[in-house]
């Protein structure tokens, strides 16, 4: 049931376990479990109107004008007409709810894109094709190759051998890597028989709906037979098929509940610090309000005793005081209520729209390679932006691209610079510059023409058939898990479940040694041309213990060899003691390698003894069968054949976004801390932070907390905050901050000598998130300048965020890529999300969005500082001006007899908002700014001051307050004795109240034009038209409003007739103009001068810089990275533990995949040959990086030249 568009349905109370039938729809409907239908949006047409109305008046102000709009109906207490306040409130409601129509519309359309997606569902026997949202939980569903999977489900058969299928997951977590899952045998067997899987009639009992993307837990209970599930067997809603011709599941989760839905988080309704701040101010202005209407309403009840009763003659008295300032209370709370003016939301919301499309609008944030451009995907959080103190990113797709690339070799300890280009008569390295020729790899009809290297040198080498060259190649086309699919005669296509293994088999391939094909037993490549098959006798798999992964082979010729890869500390304990010189050498090189940020990995090789290796396959198969201690036992004998090795050495490198670098050092300038939440493994996570430099060699230390225990994981963060801080004291850290009653704790910022780091893994975090731990683990993450949180859940990652904002006073942003991001990037004050390869899960949960990380620093360095800068100029003009213009009503009451009378014309104050200050700004604040976007990058400090709020805040506030008050005393008394007991020039009196009120309203015009031109920073043609027409406006349209014809028109509205030409043609009223607007503007001009000579804010200094230097904004650098460190990031990427087993095991077979097997001999490439990779990179899912457009390859993709595009 839905009431008022939302979701009423009493939810199901403590889920235990979930009891499924297959093909029993009556059975599983008496569960009522929810169905396929998604629902993002939260109007429909009935209930739009109200329940959006309902939203609008929980804002402070709007109901306030509401109550304004009843009390001027009252014609009792009302001196102002009620269309002064109905018109502008229906202006700003009507402008709100036609934005958030058009995005619930929006919402809309998304749902019934979905909903209304195709899927095949067999009913009755037969596949009916039926819309995503009549799918329901116990269904049967077919999926085809490169489908959207439907809901989670439980796989019941494929297409593929030993009911395999392949999944990607990008949808889920950013990753384009394939993943393998595997039916049970005993639902496999029914392929695609559509009779026997309409008969199937299993009951799973399995685990309610939660988010935990990597675990389910059920058995299947079928022909009285129980059958163990876990997450191998299911499908999760979000993962596309791949590679597999169909498949059949069965529905265990659809619509909300499931796992994809269930990471996307509660959506809140996000406000900013400024925002929040308002309310606070509001509820200030009311009291002030208030207090100013009680005070005038006592002065009336004095004034009615006291001398009211001389006015009889004049003045209709009302008998009782009391009531009298009853009224007159009422009175003045319309008439001062320009101290909270509509105007002024409806000017903050046109600020905030135009500030989002200068964000959608700017093309350096445009990136060309996906035809993505920026967007603002709301137009309410733009000064936030300004305000950010930490960053929350995740790693996979967001700091990297997920391609890895081949670099650089040393082989046997010789070529220490494969790759480089040298200059042959300095024998320097030269950077690559898309200038210079990259590789002619013509000779190689298999290789990928999107491989660009430049080094000629080792290209020679193969073709020389040096022994080392060719022994280092071959090494890479055999030891690898890669699966190699042949659709048409050359069309290679890599299926690799890490990246890394698809970047080394794809430089070997176009190196002339080509992975052609595999089978359970054999390995075939073709070497420079010639085909040959090695027999694969062994795997030795990788796992994160062994950091290591070895195949034994026996080559044509029966020769047999073990081929090893995996990180250098790991594979040193193994070589041979001849190899020590080799090895000292090789260490050379790697240092030299990692010092440019790259990632190492060290080969190895070893001929084995026929007669040896049998005894040792005898024991491995024993060891592989046995119930007990099997792991241990293969362990020794994997230890046992992986020594005495010889040894070369080669680097990859994830690449890392463009900018990335940069990006990240220019945010750490504008003292914004950077914490990455990843669901990676912990070594992977360390190497990134240290290729992006994130952690540094440099920094004091990098603690390192792995715990397992909830005990342990304590004192680990204790003994790290002591380290950093050893004279911290255990409660000092928190302080109270109140607010509107409420005392959350705060923690306090901790002073610290040095830069350090944390990474955290997965159980340790779970443990340091407890209620009881978690200022603990705060304490100590906070001090850090870098924080990594590894093996992180979507959940977790959404706590930690939730974590520093309870208890931080500072805005947070979260940014990233994928289905596990979602609830991170809904927690956040601030969320971005990355499009691109990746989906569009974090993209449509998000505020901002945008293709590349490196266009972070530009949005929030230039667009997000600007916006801030822009708001708070505008609030502290607006305050001002508007209080200027109220107070002067409180003075002139104690001149009017506390009547209600207002001091200035009823057009005049109907127009003041609306006409004669309203353009004026806002065009300071959508067009001013303090130093241009080349400069603010220049300078990251200008970030600084928004993290304070030294812009706007509570003082800022008060000290505006008190201009005002200043102001309006200048503008009352100086004219009020300026014309007082004053003649004109022909001799008649001056000092009346229509004139009184023209020259006020005249200097309060003219005042507040001035002050606006001391706030603007540069006087643009915009600002000059903006201010001048203004000006010229309030003059044109009083002398047109005090004429004769417009007066005879309706007496009452124009009775101040004439007053225009009589009074505005005195000099003496032109002199006190003057002399008031110098009054009011003179503290300003002094106090502004003497705080910049005296202590000058950074801003200050770098626009005196900046006129100093004369000079345009600096230029883009294109700098390359110079990352000098001794650590070397270690192998295996992204590799999992028993990918090896499919391998042997004949699981992952293609029936229909082309190999060369049969005898053929391919001349060539096809026509429609697509390379896997882009650059020297690999993407894992064999296909176009970037769909839209091709990509065209730069000679400085293959090298990490840091290419910045930020103008």
């Amino acid at each position: 049931m839905s009431f008022f568009g939302l979701d009423c349905t009493r939810k199901k109370e403590g889920e235990v376990e979930r009891k499924i039938r297959a093909n029993d729809r009556e059975y599983n409907l008496s569960f009522k479990y929810a169905t396929n239908s998604i629902k993002t949006s939260k109007y429909n047409p009935f209930t739009f109107l109200p329940l959006n109305l309902f939203e609008q008046f929980q804002r402070i102000a709007n109901a306030y004008f509401l109550f304004l709009l009843i009390l001027q109906v009252i014609p009792a207490i009302s001196s102002l007409s009620w269309f002064t306040t109905v018109v502008p409130l229906v202006l700003v409601l009507s402008v709100t709810a036609a934005k958030d129509a058009i995005d619930d519309i929006n919402r809309h359309r998304s749902d019934r894109k979905v909903n209304n997606r195709k899927v095949n569902v067999l009913i009755s026997g037969k596949l009916i094709s039926e819309k995503w949202m009549n799918v329901q939980v116990g269904d049967i569903i077919k999926l085809e190759n490169n489908q959207f999977v439907t809901a989670d489900l439980l796989l019941l058969s494929s297409s593929e051998p030993l009911n395999l299928v392949y999944i990607e997951t990008a949808e889920l977590d950013g990753e384009t890597n394939l993943k393998v899952k595997q039916a049970l045998t005993v639902t496999g067997d029914m392929g695609e028989n559509l009779e026997a899987l309409a008969e199937f009639n299993g009951e799973v009992c399995c685990e309610p709906p939660n988010n935990r993307l990597d675990r389910f837990t059920g058995t299947l209970t079928f022909n009285s037979q129980k059958y163990s599930l876990d997450n191998e067997r299911v499908l999760l809603r979000g993962c596309t098929l791949r590679n597999t011709d169909w498949c059949f599941g069965l529905v265990l989760f659809a619509g909300p509940e499931t796992k994809l839905m269930q990471n996307c988080g509660k959506s809140t309704f996000k406000r900013t610090s400024i925002d929040r701040l308002m309310n606070v101010l509001v509820l200030f202005i009311f009291g002030l309000l208030a207090l100013m209407c009680i005070i005038l309403a006592v002065g009336n009840g004095i004034w009615e005793n006291h001398a009211g009763s001389k006015f009889k003659a004049f003045l209709p008295r009302e008998e009782n005081t009391v009531f009298s300032a009853f009224l007159t209370f009422w009175s003045y709370i319309i008439i001062l209520n320009t101290v909270v003016p509509i105007s002024l939301y409806v000017s903050m919301e046109v600020i905030r729209l135009g500030n989002s499309y200068y964000i959608n609008w700017d093309r350096t944030m445009y990136h060309a390679g996906s035809d993505t451009p920026a967007e603002a995907r709301t137009t309410t959080l733009n000064e936030e932006l300004g305000q950010i103190k930490y960053i929350f990113s995740d790693k996979t797709g967001t700091l990297t691209q997920n391609i890895m690339t081949f670099n650089k070799c040393s082989i046997n300890g010789k070529s220490p610079h494969a790759g480089d280009v040298i200059d042959h008569y300095s024998g320097q390295s030269l950077e690559i510059t898309e200038e210079m020729t990259p590789v002619d790899f013509s000779f190689n009809r298999l290789a990928d023409p999107k491989f660009l290297f430049y080094d000629h040198s080792l290209v020679e080498g193969v073709k020389l058939e040096l022994p080392d060259v060719h022994a280092f190649f071959r090494l890479l086309a055999l030891c690898h898990t890669v699966m190699a699919e042949e659709k048409r005669e050359g069309d290679l296509v890599y299926q690799a479940q890490s990246p890394d293994e698809g970047a080394l088999v794809t430089a070997a391939r176009n190196f002339g040694f080509v992975f052609r094909s595999r089978s359970p037993e054999t390995v075939t490549i073709e070497e420079m041309g010639i085909q040959r098959t090695y027999e694969l006798l062994a795997i030795l798999d990788f796992n994160n213990v062994r950091k290591r992964m070895s195949v034994i082979v026996r080559n044509p010729e029966g020769k047999l060899s073990l081929y090893c890869k995996g990180a250098d500390t790991i594979i040193y304990e193994r070589l041979h003691p001849s190899c020590s010189e080799v090895m000292k050498v090789t260490t050379e090189h790697l240092n030299e390698f990692a010092g440019e940020g790259l990632r190492t990995l060290v080969l190895a090789y070893k001929d084995l003894d026929e007669e040896y290796f049998s005894e040792w396959k005898q024991r491995h198969h024993e060891s592989s069968v046995a119930l007990e201690d099997r792991e241990e036992k293969l362990e020794k004998l994997y230890e046992e054949i992986e020594k005495d090795m010889m040894v070369s050495a080669k680097d990859k490198e994830d690449k890392l976004q463009d900018g990335v670098t940069q990006t990240l050092e220019q945010l750490a300038k504008a003292e914004i801390k950077i914490w990455v939440l990843t669901g990676d493994k912990q070594e992977t996570a360390e190497n990134i932070g240290y290729s992006c430099n994130l952690l540094r060699e440099e920094m004091n230390e990098v603690f390192v907390v792995a715990a397992n225990s909830p005990e342990e994981v304590r004192q680990e963060l204790r003994d790290a905050r002591l380290k950093m801080c050893p004279d911290t004291e255990q409660d000092k850290f928190l302080i109270p901050e109140i607010i509107l009653g409420n005392t959350p704790k705060v923690v306090q910022d901790e002073n610290v000598n040095g830069e350090y780091g944390l990474v955290i893994n997965g159980h340790s975090l779970a443990f340091a998130l407890e209620s009881n731990m978690e200022l603990e683990f705060l304490r100590t993450a906070c001090i850090c300048q870098t924080v990594i949180c590894c093996h992180g859940d979507g959940l977790q990652k959404a706590q930690v965020v939730e974590l520093v904002k309870k208890y931080k006073k500072a805005v947070t942003l979260a940014i990233g890529d994928g289905a596990n991001d979602v609830s991170m990037i809904k927690a956040a004050h601030i969320g971005v999300g990355i499009s691109g390869q990746e989906g569009m899960q974090a993209v449509l949960s998000s505020d901002f969005s945008f293709a590349q990380f490196r266009f972070l620093q530009r949005l929030l360095l230039v667009h997000g500082r600007w916006s801030y800068l822009r708001m708070c100029k505008f609030l502290r003009y607006f305050f001002y001006k508007n209080f200027t213009f109220t107070f002067v009503h409180f003075w002139y009451a104690f001149f009017c007899g506390f009547s209600a009378q207002t001091v200035y014309d009823e057009g005049y104050i109907t127009l003041y908002n609306l006409v004669y200050t309203a353009l004026p700004v806002l065009g300071m604040s959508l067009f001013d700014q303090d130093v241009n976007a080349g400069w603010s990058l220049e300078y990251p400090q200008l970030y600084v001051p928004g993290q304070l709020s030294q812009y706007f805040s509570k003082r800022a506030f008060m000290m505006c307050a008190l201009h005002s008050w200043y102001s309006s005393l200048v503008l009352f008394f100086v004219p009020y004795a300026a014309i007082y007991d004053t003649a004109r020039d022909n001799g008649k009196d001056g000092t009346d109240y229509q004139s009184f009120a023209l020259i006020t309203e005249t200097c309060l015009t003219v005042t507040v034009c001035v002050q606006l031109g001391l706030d603007l920073s540069y006087w643009t043609v915009v600002n000059h038209l903006f201010v001048w027409g203004s000006l010229g406006m309030f003059f044109i349209l009083t002398f047109t409003m005090y004429t004769d014809g417009l007066y005879r028109l309706r007496p009452s509205s124009f009775a101040f007739i004439g007053t225009a030409r009589n009074c505005l043609n005195q000099p003496n009223v032109w002199l006190t103009v003057a002399l008031t607007a110098i009054l009011c503007v003179l503290p300003v001009v002094v106090y502004r001068f003497l705080s910049s000579q005296i202590s000058p804010t950074i801003n200050e200094k770098v626009r005196y810089k900046v006129c100093q230097m004369k000079e345009p904004a600096p230029r883009p650098r294109r700098t390359r990275l110079t990352r000098r460190s001794t650590r070397r990031s270690g192998y295996a990427f992204s590799h999992a533990h028993g990918y090896g087993d499919l391998m042997t095991s004949g699981r992952f077979l293609r029936r229909n995949a082309l190999t060369c097997s049969t005898g053929l001999i391919p001349t060539g490439r096809s026509p429609g040959f697509k390379p896997t990779g882009r650059s020297a990179g690999y993407s894992p899912v064999g296909r176009e990086q970037n769909p839209k457009q091709k990509v065209e390859p730069t000679s400085l993709q293959m090298f990490r030249a840091v290419k910045d595009s930020f103008f």
